[in-house]
């Protein structure tokens, strides 16, 4: 905003000078940067409050105390009431309802994300067993692959040497 008004305050500066050989004409400075500012504001508050709620959002996930945490959380939920929008408040409800998990990962940082490794590779494999003989043969198959280390990018044989 200061810089906006400092822009409006030299309104009528000449920015470049005309060049009649080109035919260009002269450049200034125009006024009304402040106006335009708050009017996009204005039109945009729900997508600038969005902005302002991802970035106490992400700072409030790296706190590692609990009661930080939770009051970093609970002005998101203050912010999130007072825009009014039906999507904000939902996901306010939803934070709300993980409240308590979400405040207790500050200090014991536990993912899920083996787990669901494992139930992804075990769809993986049901998919693709079509046709299996018998529940059996799946949970083999199920080991079998749970045992297998997976190489993301193997490096392909030398052919030259």
């Amino acid at each position: 905003r200061e810089t906006l008004e400092k822009k409006d305050a030299q309104a009528g500066k000449v920015l470049q000078k005309g060049v009649d050989l080109f035919n260009t004409p002269e450049v200034v400075q125009k006024s009304g940067h402040v106006e335009r500012y708050e009017k996009i504001m204005r039109e945009n508050r729900l997508l600038f409050t969005c902005e302002l709620i991802q970035e106490k959002l992400t700072g409030a996930y790296k706190l590692t105390d609990e009661m930080q945490r939770a009051r970093e959380i609970a002005e998101i939920m203050d912010m999130w009431q007072e825009t009014g929008n039906s999507h904000l408040l939902w996901f306010g409800r939803l934070l709300d309802s993980h409240f308590e998990g979400i405040i207790a990962h500050a200090t014991y940082r536990i993912s899920s994300g083996k787990v669901e490794g494992m139930n992804q590779k075990i769809k993986t494999v049901r998919r693709q067993g079509y046709g299996y003989p018998d529940d059996e043969y799946f949970f083999l198959k199920l080991f079998d692959a749970s045992r297998k280390e997976y190489v993301r990018n193997v490096k392909s044989p030398k052919i030259y040497d």
